[in-house]
């Protein structure tokens, strides 16, 4: 069996638009007629540079290999043109490449992937969501050219969050702390300390102890200023607080881990085991966000998973675009005795459902553990060329203008 073909489907994500403005999928063909699946989570270059990246990957190293390869084609691809050190546009292109061998793989044996990584721990994954506005909110704010209000909004974004305890979720995601600049990382500003202090205050009113609370930022900070927001939101007691500080520094954000008892989590935007490796070695978080997409793909966060348990940290795989992500980030935390909790957007409804053809199952806010062959889902190729992207804006974008206190009237 021979890796012959590969496809690029770069997908428009429509209204409301979870998940990012777009979708990159992958389809590998075999010499013997299987069809695997994958996507990838690149968001440092347009998307349809990242096809024709993806492309010559796979004309490069991987087409005409036997799909079981994935160490060796691994090796070319992190080696290639003498680089050998993480490279997240690389390694994002490969990780679709990688599942989308697994999937094959998995086809190929007619058994899922967690069964060829080491079986399930679980039948079933705790799941969380970020607090999303609902569809009036997107249109208010739309046009009055705001910002949804359960994205700024404590009183908001906690009647959203009873809404999402009666699905079952027993853990909420939020993101208060003010917006992420390229010149990060910086102090907080009062108002937005007052702010991430509010919006703790509501929700824990709101769900009480049936829920956890994840209090997201995305490296805002600097160390002492991170410090201060610690302290500040460490009297509600959230389960984590995400990439307190920007990711360069893994030995700086251990001192963050060491001045709070607020477990830190962190790896969205890390690839490979090597950072990992770095994160771990200093301490500096206990809970690992890998995601799929881009980290390497499911062996390297197989891998990441081994080395987390070594030192007692648990995983908790990323999820900010597309489902078949989301289904390998399933195969893998279904494998995996130090999962912690998976990242759903919302439960998988809307446009994550149409563009796969059976949706993932999910109940009481837990994931179900398919166990078809491969990941467990297939792309819906009709819906996926219904929606091409032509844009050229990137999956996500930080502020181009520092953040600076506005000054206030005597």
């Amino acid at each position: 069996m021979k890796l012959q073909d590969c496809e690029v489907f770069v997908v428009g994500n429509p209204p409301p638009g979870f998940g990012g403005r777009y979708f990159i999928f992958v389809k590998l063909v075999t010499d013997n007629g299987i069809v695997g699946y994958g996507e990838c989570y690149v968001a440092t270059v347009g998307p349809h540079t990242v096809a024709h990246i993806i492309r010559d990957i796979f004309a490069r190293h991987i087409q005409g290999t036997d799909p079981h390869q994935i160490e060796v084609m691994g090796r070319r691809v992190h080696g290639s043109g003498f680089t050998h050190r993480p490279d997240v546009t690389m390694m994002g292109a490969w990780s679709g490449l990688e599942m989308a061998c697994w999937d094959i793989i998995g086809k190929a044996a007619d058994q899922p992937v967690h069964n060829l990584i080491g079986g399930k721990v679980r039948e079933r994954l705790r799941s969380y969501t970020y607090i999303y506005p609902d569809a009036d909110d997107i249109k208010n704010s739309e046009a009055k050219g705001q910002n949804p209000k359960a994205y700024c909004d404590p009183e908001v974004a906690a009647n959203r969050a009873a809404m999402y305890l009666n699905k079952g979720f027993t853990a909420l995601k939020f993101d208060p702390a003010g917006p992420y600049t390229i010149y990060d990382g910086r102090q907080p500003d009062q108002e937005y300390l007052n702010l991430s202090v509010a919006f703790c205050k509501h929700l824990r009113e709101a769900v009480g102890d049936k829920a956890d609370l994840l209090f997201g930022t995305h490296g805002q900070f600097s160390v002492s200023g991170a410090k201060r927001m610690a302290r500040a939101i460490a009297p509600y007691d959230p389960l984590w607080f995400e990439e307190p500080t920007p990711p360069d520094m893994p030995e700086r954000m251990a001192e963050v881990a060491q001045a709070t008892s607020i477990p830190i989590a962190t790896g969205e935007r890390l690839t490979t085991r090597f950072e990992f490796g770095r994160v771990l070695a200093h301490s500096a978080a206990s809970i690992l966000q890998m995601n799929l997409g881009r980290v390497g793909g499911i062996l390297e966060a197989r891998k990441i998973a081994a080395m987390a348990e070594v030192h007692y940290a648990q995983i908790a795989p990323h999820l900010y675009c597309g489902p078949i992500v989301g289904a390998a980030n399933v195969q893998v935390a279904a494998a995996s005795p130090n999962f912690l909790i998976l990242e759903s957007i919302e439960e998988w409804g809307g446009f994550h459902a149409d563009i796969i053809t059976t949706p993932m199952r999910m109940e009481d806010g837990y994931v179900i553990v398919p166990d078809a062959p491969g990941l467990g889902v297939e792309l819906n190729e009709e819906v996926a060329r219904n929606h091409p992207y032509d844009g050229d804006k990137l999956h996500l974008e930080m502020t181009t203008e520092p953040f600076d206190q506005p000054p206030r009237e005597r």
